[in-house]
């Protein structure tokens, strides 16, 4: 039998939510809408649609591994250095590089709980150690965070906005925080969902960069510029942080309909505004309709909504995940009463509150189940 590493068996793999095409076939159901995965119900823009084909005919050729057109635009963006943009198949593949940069056996790196789930088991997958701080009032509590730094601390992983919360930490506190630090730790924002963030305290993480903060930034076109099939993202740091990156980056990471659908997505501002109303037009109705049905929600600065199906079954929030399933509506089912929509188009909004209502019309209450035992 081959041995394997004792930290890589303690990694649970992560399940992703279910195909529309899996689900219609196992249960039988039809026309059934994914809010599960937190994606562009509007698709991609057009102009990136336009550009993959375009390319098409040059994919018997390697794509440009230093990703130029891209990162130039990128730079544009947001007034960077082109030396300053790394290139990943996903922002989830700078995760791993920045793991395997920095992280040696036994390191520490601090991250709250629950965040992104990648984190802890890429960490882990690195031999080093994740040090876990529970969430204050469902957001990063960075004191406490600050306060487990250690001499082992090589990394500290800030999900803003945060998945599956979908709450922020404001510019101010995150000033404050730091200023705690010493400089031989770098701090990962993870912005995946900062494009929906209407929070004008949202903090100005380049800016912050710039003043000399030991930050890199991560940003992906898999949620709001609709591309997560393509898989693409980046990071802006240091330079010599991506210089680091960029020793260990597979040499063709970003595919050439990836880079090309990208810069095309930059350059879409239309499908950009689409997609934001969308979405605000979204989260109030689904809000709206939470209220009215007493529903515990966050309040969330992201494409999804994390909700809480109150009652004494533990297993509740699973019973609720599987009969919307039933009823061709997925959604993620995270931990006990708590689960996670993402924000669809109005008709796939209005689908799952009529559903939703169903389930839990035929669910019995909590008096119900105790006459029952």
């Amino acid at each position: 039998m081959i041995s394997v590493s004792k930290d890589i068996t303690t990694i649970s793999p992560y399940i992703p939510g279910k195909p529309l095409e899996t689900l219609e076939r196992e249960i039988g159901v039809k026309q059934a809408i994914k809010l599960a995965s937190n994606e562009n119900p509007l698709g991609p823009s057009p102009k990136a649609v336009s550009a993959i084909r375009k390319g098409l005919r040059k994919i018997h050729h390697y794509p440009d591994g230093a990703a130029t057109p891209l990162k130039l635009a990128l730079a544009e963006k947001w007034n960077v250095s082109p030396s300053q943009i790394t290139i990943g198949n996903g922002s989830n593949e700078i995760i791993e590089l920045l793991i395997r940069t920095f992280i040696l056996a036994g390191d520490e790196a601090v991250m709250a709980h629950p965040s992104f789930s990648l984190y802890r088991s890429v960490v882990i997958g690195g031999h080093g150690r994740p040090i876990e701080i529970p969430l204050k009032g469902e957001r990063h509590d960075l004191d406490r965070m600050s306060e487990a730094v250690t001499e082992k601390t090589k990394l500290i992983f800030i999900c803003n906005p945060n998945n599956p919360t979908g709450t922020i930490v404001r510019h101010h506190e995150v000033r404050k925080f730091l200023s705690q630090l010493p400089d031989r730790v770098l701090v990962v924002f993870d912005e995946a969902y900062a494009e929906y963030v209407t929070d004008h305290q949202f903090p100005k993480s380049v800016q912050m960069l710039d003043e000399g903060a030991p930050l890199i930034i991560l940003r992906t076109f898999s949620k709001a510029y609709g591309l997560a099939g393509l898989r693409i993202g980046y990071g802006i740091s240091h330079p010599d942080v991506a210089n680091y990156l960029n020793r260990i980056r597979q040499p063709f990471n970003a595919n050439l309909p990836a880079q090309l659908a990208a810069l095309s997505a930059l350059s879409d501002e239309e499908h950009f505004l689409k997609t934001l109303k969308n979405n605000e037009t979204g989260k109030k109705y689904l809000t709206r309709e939470f209220d009215q049905m007493g529903i515990a929600y966050l309040p969330t600065e992201t494409n999804f909504i994390y909700f809480d199906i109150k009652g004494s079954d533990a297993k509740v929030g699973e019973k609720v995940y599987t009969a919307l399933l039933y009823k061709g509506v997925i959604i993620r089912h995270i931990a006990e009463g708590h689960l996670r929509v993402t924000i669809g188009r109005p008709s796939e909004n209005r689908r799952f509150i009529r559903s939703l209502k169903a389930v839990l019309a035929g669910l019995p209450t909590d008096s119900e189940r105790r006459r029952e035992k």
